[in-house]
């Protein structure tokens, strides 16, 4: 026991002596396992904790940061990844090989590396082009199988080695949606997309599926159909005639030298068409499609990256482009370099929801140049990417819309925090994720209560002092991966030399921010554009109270954008009492709620109709469920009509359930039958 205490000292020494050290850690614990004579015998440890031999006294201390990767990346670091793969529609998988190159950095510890993968069929891996041993552990709910693959000898400091994995995926795939020709919107061909984040790369290709590892890419990719990826194009070359009928193939090459971790590989392959929205940009979707998109966002799309560049610096990916995807897919956008995937809802024919692409923009920066190091500290990405994508807003259309959509954000983390209780952990700033699956934490809590802690350190320093903040930021972390610890320690340090700035910093309450769980404190937003929506929400109120005889007519919104709509109607979701259920129907006959082409409008009022148990939003719910996979709408709206009538939300769930994202299906089915 003496022995034991001995490297628990040693460990606080370390860890005291060395604060910006990466530490170990496991690797200490796992020691001190073998010396604690109370070890079972047959003591599971996680493959994370695995080390190849005792430590030495001239060890290098590195502390994997990510708690949800099964990987070593403490031993190895992935400095490029070379993904081969044929796209094999009519078996719906990927079939290849990827090259890794991994470089140590440590000297000679480890003989073993270790991957992520979930669902893969590993068929060969060979190491220097010779064929290596390999195995695969056991499945480790959520995070898959660690593959082991064993090494000669421990490889020293700073070389490289090469693994060549062949590989398929397979059915059980999560990161990969196959759609049939009748899926698609001109029912010809079939389509393939893929959804990385958070850890679903790892059921693509092995990887070190962690944030906190950061790769260049060539994508070397065979279809019949063109394809898109996370990189540069570089051409298509290479046709093969296809055999017994089967269309031919080219090989389409993509190169991404800026490095980026794995959840941010992507790739699409379908029946798509492109044409220019800007000088450096062009959008990808369906030829039928083609010309709306082109018209939503060929106004806004220069403008944005402007408006960006001049709040952080030039935008480093050459070009930037849209891929307006199928419908079902599950988020609103996903920032995958160069081409971003974007949901079809944002193609609402007034340029109201474009806002998603200036948000998928800001990730240009924040996310992909600078990334949170784990889930954990998520809100580094989209805190940072919700704050500036709403000075976008402020640059293009002035102050007020920053503000305007902060009170949009505020509903949306109002939701997001009374979904889980206020006291819950995936309502703090930094979350704890260990043995817990990052997609059960993705809300808009990250999103807005990182908007707010940035908003509020704007306010707190000064805007003029914070804009010089910005860039200094995103240039001491290009390329680089980040904790909530180093954001801190980042700020005080450039605000160290400016006294006034330096004391609000260090008179801040850090640990409330970052811990605390509920609501940070509101901001005091500017309302001159929410007014007249709060005064119409009120009138309604009353009306619903019998404390007003309020009539409605068409005249109450004119003039209003949906957006203007959407703040009116989530003003009315927070009365204590529902509405009554000829109320709801009402306000959708009267204001054209109930047939508007806005997904964002529409999905709000089905939503007070359903509160309303309003009978006749019903089926229009159901119906909607089944043309838009997108869960920021599907999972409110799945757990409300599941209230009123569960027979239907049933129904509708397994009638399109192959519709919807593997994602998105697997987070509807724990809101329907978890708890059942």
């Amino acid at each position: 026991m003496n022995t034991i205490i001995k490297k628990v000292q040693e460990v606080s020494h370390l860890l005291s002596s060395t604060p910006m050290s990466r530490v170990n850690l496991l690797s200490w614990l796992s020691g001190l396992a073998r010396l604690s004579p109370l070890q079972p015998a047959k003591m599971r440890r996680s493959p994370q904790a695995i080390v190849s031999r005792p430590l030495a006294t001239n060890v290098s201390i590195n502390r994997p940061r990510d708690p949800n990767t099964l990987s070593n990346y403490h031993n190895f670091l992935t400095t490029h990844t070379t993904a081969n793969f044929e796209i094999d529609f009519t078996r719906k998988i990927l079939d290849g090989n990827v090259v890794l190159s991994l470089k140590s950095v440590t000297d000679a510890e480890s003989a073993e590396v270790l991957l992520d993968t979930s669902f893969l069929d590993i068929k060969d891996v060979k190491v220097e082009g010779k064929t290596a041993k390999w195995t695969l552990a056991s499945r480790l709910e959520p995070y898959g199988s660690a593959l082991s693959i064993k090494l000669d000898q421990g490889v020293e400091k700073g070389k490289t080695i090469e693994l060549d994995i062949s590989l398929k995926t397979t059915e059980k795939c999560t990161a990969l949606q196959w759609l049939m020709p009748t899926q698609t919107s001109n029912k010809k061909h079939p389509y393939m997309f893929s959804q990385c984040q958070a850890i679903h790369a790892r059921s693509v290709f092995p990887c070190q599926d962690t944030p906190d590892v950061k790769s260049t890419f060539d994508f070397n990719i065979r279809s019949h159909l063109p394809v898109l990826a996370s990189g540069l194009p570089t051409g298509s070359k290479d046709f093969v005639p296809g055999k017994n009928d089967a269309p031919g193939t080219l090989l389409y090459t993509f190169k991404q030298e800026i490095p980026i971790p794995s959840y941010l590989f992507a790739l699409a392959s379908g029946d798509l068409a492109c044409a220019s929205i800007g000088p450096r940009s062009t959008v990808w979707t369906g030829p039928e499609e083609l010309e709306g998109c082109k018209w939503e966002l060929e106004n806004d799309m220069e403008k944005f990256l402007q408006a960006a560049e001049s709040i952080v610096y030039p935008y480093a990916w050459t070009t930037y482009n849209a891929l307006i995807l199928p419908s079902s897919f599950p988020y609103g956008g996903m920032e995958n370099p160069i081409f971003t995937f974007a949901t079809p809802t944002i193609i609402s024919g007034d340029r109201e929801n474009i806002d998603v692409i200036a948000h998928e923009l800001s990730h240009s920066w924040s996310g992909n140049l600078v990334s949170n190091c784990s889930w954990e500290h998520f809100w580094l990405n989209e805190g940072w990417t919700t704050y500036l994508e709403r000075r976008i807003q402020a640059k293009i259309h002035g102050e007020p819309h920053r503000d305007f959509s902060a009170i949009i954000g505020w509903k949306a983390l109002q939701d997001s925090i009374e979904r889980f209780g206020e006291d819950h952990e995936f309502t703090k700033l930094v979350i704890d994720l260990k043995g817990k699956d990052p997609d059960d934490a993705f809300s808009s809590i990250p999103y807005e209560k990182g908007f707010i802690f940035l908003y509020h350190l704007e306010k707190l320093v000064g805007k003029e002092k914070w804009d010089k903040f910005i860039p200094h930021y995103f240039n001491t972390y290009k390329f680089k991966s980040l904790d909530s610890h180093n954001f801190k320690s980042t700020l005080l340090d450039f605000f160290s030399s400016d006294s006034a700035a330096s004391k609000k910093l260090e008179e801040l309450d850090w640990d409330a921010w970052f811990y605390k769980p509920g609501y940070p404190p509101k901001p005091d937003f500017d309302q001159t554009m929410v007014k007249a929506c709060f005064k119409l929400a009120q009138d309604w109120k009353a009306r619903s109270n019998n404390a007003s005889a309020f009539e409605p007519n068409k005249g109450d919104i004119e003039g209003w954008s949906a957006n203007q709509c959407v703040v009116f109607l989530e003003q009315v979701q927070t009365f204590a009492e529902p509405i009554s259920s000829s109320d709801a129907e009402l306000m959708g006959a009267i204001y054209g709620f109930a047939e508007s082409l806005n997904v964002e409008v529409v999905s709000r009022y089905y939503g007070i109709g359903l509160k309303a148990k309003a009978k006749a939003v019903y089926q229009p719910t159901a119906e909607l469920l089944g043309k838009v996979g997108r869960m920021k709408f599907v999972r409110p709206l799945f757990r409300l009509l599941n209230e009123v009538d569960r027979k239907l939300a049933v129904e509708t769930f397994e009638k399109n359930k192959d519709f919807y994202h593997p994602i998105c299906r697997s987070m509807v089915e724990k809101d329907l039958f978890e708890d059942k």
